[in-house]
């Protein structure tokens, strides 16, 4: 099957292989890189491959991957999609702090409209914790859309989108203030959202999977490398285990949009090289076999 190698984030035309920038701070999501020459040298490559669409948070760092991206990268080419997402915070050791609440996201938005250096962001995803911490009390979500609605109609931000959400809650912040992508956790060896993928695909909304590889603190892309239905079809196609991964999940909706993150230009080569592997019938058919490996979210 031939793999389109364009669609939309929204509106807005986009590659289908994006960058996920959290891998360019430190180890833990916190704090600068060890190479930050290398990290922007990264950024600056992607751009020359044709990425056109990047997602980054001020809260990776916190603040040093907004700030490597402004240093590399600005002034903006002007087709560059920027997404961020907003709805927690990090103490100054690097631990998680509550930050949803309506006057918490402005302040977030506002955050990452100074350090990326913009004022206006392509996209804002509402970062909930639902699927992770399903017992945590949570702000009403209407009171969180109504936030970034407000901002939108300010012309801070052009679209809304949300992550780590159930299938209902897609719906409704759909009826509520419309959204352009949803970003939650899937990979071909993590299909428990299937129902939230099938929801987008019902109403058109742009799917943006975080762990395509499974996640790499779990051993995601091991577990790939030694599933032997993943090597057969690497094999076949001359490909790396982790290509057919990402191949696997554009193959299953035309507005599944890539975003694999790395601080490795040669890894960056490599994923945005997966539009060439095209995966037939019998190949998706044996990828169907892939024993799953779910971890945590």
């Amino acid at each position: 099957m031939t793999t389109s190698h364009s669609s939309f984030l929204g509106d807005k035309p986009v590659h289908r292989i994006g960058f996920g920038a959290m891998q360019l701070a430190g180890p833990g999501v916190f704090g600068p890189p060890a190479d930050p020459d290398g990290a922007r040298a990264v950024l600056r490559r992607a751009i020359e491959l044709g990425v056109d669409h990047i997602d980054t948070a001020q809260f990776y760092g916190p603040d040093v991957v907004n700030d490597l991206i402004r240093e590399a990268l600005h002034p903006y080419p002007e087709e560059l999609r920027l997404v961020t997402k907003v709805g927690a915070t990090r103490d100054d050791r690097g631990g998680w702090v509550p930050g949803a609440e309506p006057a918490d996201l402005t302040h977030q938005v506002e955050q990452n409209l100074r350090s990326l250096g913009v004022e206006r962001i392509d996209l804002v995803n509402l970062r909930r914790f639902e699927r992770d911490d399903p017992d945590r009390r949570e702000p009403a979500l209407e009171d969180q859309l109504g936030a970034l609605a407000a901002l939108r109609d300010e012309g801070k931000i052009d679209l809304i989108g949300v992550s780590s959400v159930t299938a209902e809650t897609v719906r409704r912040a759909h009826d509520l203030v419309g959204i352009g992508e949803v970003q939650n956790a899937f990979s071909i060896l993590d299909r428990r959202d299937e129902p939230v993928l099938d929801v987008c695909r019902e109403l058109g909304i742009a799917y943006v999977p975080y762990f395509p590889l499974g996640s790499a603190f779990t051993g995601g892309p091991a577990a790939l490398a030694a599933d032997p239905h993943v090597a057969s079809v690497a094999a076949k196609h001359g490909a790396t285990a982790s290509q057919v991964a990402l191949a696997w999940l554009l193959a299953q909706y035309d507005r599944m949009l890539l975003i694999p993150g790395t601080k490795s230009v040669a890894h960056l080569e490599e994923n945005m090289a997966v539009l060439d592997v095209e995966l037939d019938d019998d190949d998706l058919a044996r990828l169907e076999r892939v024993e799953p490996a779910p971890v945590g979210h």
